[in-house]
């Protein structure tokens, strides 16, 4: 069976940590259940572009107490930012980075999935 990919937006602020190194966390309310092969990175405007892809390690699911506890040393975050973003919410999930692509050339979205749909979030190509 293919293993499917995703492809996941991302403000470029974080996407500038994650490169660098500093964040290996990506934090989501949900995510897919069946962890893509590849996870495309979409670096959100005034970027607008695809400039690279990682693979996953793991996806931790729990309440955002817990997955704090347990992220929060390479979270490339505050905890006031993690806060708010959970704010009244009861799961959290964090997407570990494994191995980090970055693409030599930043490409357009439409190379990586031809719909031109870019997902809020994220979503499976």
């Amino acid at each position: 069976m293919k293993k499917t990919n995703a492809i996941i937006s991302i403000n470029p602020k974080f996407v500038e940590q994650i490169m660098a190194g500093k964040k290996h966390f990506e934090y989501r309310k949900s995510f897919l259940e069946e962890i893509p092969e590849k996870c495309y990175i979409y670096s959100t405007k005034p970027v607008g572009k695809v400039v690279g892809f990682f693979t996953i390690k793991q996806v931790l699911t729990d309440n955002p107490e817990k997955i704090w506890e347990l992220t929060h040393k390479k979270s490339g975050i505050t905890k006031d930012f993690f806060d708010e973003y959970y704010s009244g919410k009861d799961k959290a999930v964090a997407i570990q980075i494994d191995r980090l692509f970055r693409f030599k050339k930043p490409k357009n979205y439409e190379d990586i999935d031809p719909t031109g749909k870019i997902p809020q979030s994220y979503k499976r190509i």
